[in-house]
């Protein structure tokens, strides 16, 4: 990797001692495992996984009875990995948004498929998004029917990260106590259920194993229910409230790499025998991508801090977390392709890798725009 990266920001009071360790030899595993080859993304996210969780790092992701989740802790591993390799940020975190409603509203008997994707023997999905509703969860159209000894699944879910290689779902579908939000319920549908198949995989710009999903007839008993029927919205919007800080610190980790990547390239590359870094234009773009990155920063852990402090939740917090982080760290890894010149744009150079890499986090979890919307309700009170 080239040149060191600023790790000063762990000095700040958001952390306690215990996360600086785990930063450390975090970064110490990271240097001995990564990056690994994406040439067969499946094989390679099956791989991470298995070797995250032998590392001991997939434990973070789920919180066993009686646990809690430590943001912090998600948004420190998920910013490092992604620095070092952002497909193995991708299988880390999917571990933990895939069972996020398990981990904060499961029995103690759906509890005991953390068991296994916390040591990364299985491997989840989250599956929300439906052909005809993104960011708009309220327009959910699967329907979920009560059957005898159970549910019976009908409907579509896209653009499922992990789908075609997961173990376990957690599906959310209508059930009809009521309309719009408040009629969704959450699943939990392992692989190989009679009725679920894998209707397409889906090819994006930066290479995830992403699919689209039909569900037919799919029977479910009532234990897959995850809480009481019709809190599916509150559920997921519980679980993004944890995992949308995460995308920024992800994000923070593809623009750390990217300045990190550019300040090699200024310092080594030479215009009219001066290094480019010499040259005041070139500092003045180096100075704007350090200061969106420690703004982006300041507002990531901030917002981990207070979900880790007990807030229940942290709506406005996280949304502009994931907002500004996403949209700042686009706005320094293109710095960093412009300051690499035709190289840049040259398949194979890592700031072209991370220039495709960022594009996805200001559209998952909640589009930047509706980040936007989610921070101006909360300044109206609505």
């Amino acid at each position: 990797m080239a040149g060191s990266v600023d790790r000063s920001f762990l000095d700040w009071p958001f952390f306690e001692p215990h996360h600086r360790d785990l930063a450390a030899r975090l970064e110490d595993w990271c240097a001995a495992n990564l990056p690994v080859a994406h040439d067969d993304v499946d094989a390679a996210c099956k791989a991470l996984v298995a070797r995250l969780g032998a590392g001991g790092w997939l434990r973070h992701t789920g919180a066993a009875e009686g646990e809690r989740l430590d943001v912090r802790t998600l948004c420190l591993i998920r910013e490092t990995l992604a620095r070092h390799d952002a497909l193995a940020d991708f299988a880390f975190a999917m571990q933990g948004l895939g069972m996020g409603a398990v981990s904060l509203f499961g029995t103690s008997d759906q509890r005991a498929w953390l068991d296994r994707t916390r040591t990364g023997t299985a491997i989840a999905a989250f599956a929300l998004t439906e052909p005809g509703s993104g960011s708009d969860v309220a327009a959910t159209a699967t329907i979920a029917e009560r059957v005898q000894g159970g549910w019976r699944l009908n409907g579509s879910k896209t653009y499922i990260s992990n789908g075609g290689i997961a173990d376990i779902h957690v599906v959310f579908a209508r059930t009809g106590e009521a309309m719009g939000a408040r009629g969704l319920s959450a699943f939990l549908m392992p692989a190989g259920v009679a009725g679920l198949t894998v209707a397409e995989r889906i090819e994006v710009m930066a290479p995830h194993p992403l699919a689209t999903l039909h569900l037919s007839d799919v029977h479910l008993p009532d234990e897959a229910l995850i809480g009481r029927p019709g809190e599916g919205f509150k559920l997921a919007m519980s679980v993004l409230d944890v995992f949308r800080p995460t995308v920024g610190a992800a994000a923070l980790g593809l623009g750390r790499r990217a300045l990190q990547e550019a300040l090699s390239r200024v310092t080594s590359r030479r215009i009219q025998g001066e290094p480019l870094s010499a040259l005041q234009l070139v500092q003045g773009h180096l100075a704007d991508m350090a200061l969106k990155l420690d703004a982006a920063a300041l507002l990531v852990y901030r917002a981990a801090w207070a979900k880790d402090q007990g807030a229940a939740r942290i709506s406005r917090e996280a949304a502009m977390a994931k907002l500004y982080a996403t949209e700042a760290a686009q706005q320094v890894i293109d710095m960093a392709v412009q300051l690499h010149g035709g190289d840049g744009v040259r398949h194979g150079v890592k700031v072209e890798e991370l220039y495709r890499e960022i594009r996805a986090l200001r559209i998952y979890e909640g589009a930047s725009d509706v980040q936007r919307v989610v921070i101006a309700r909360s300044l109206l009170g609505a």
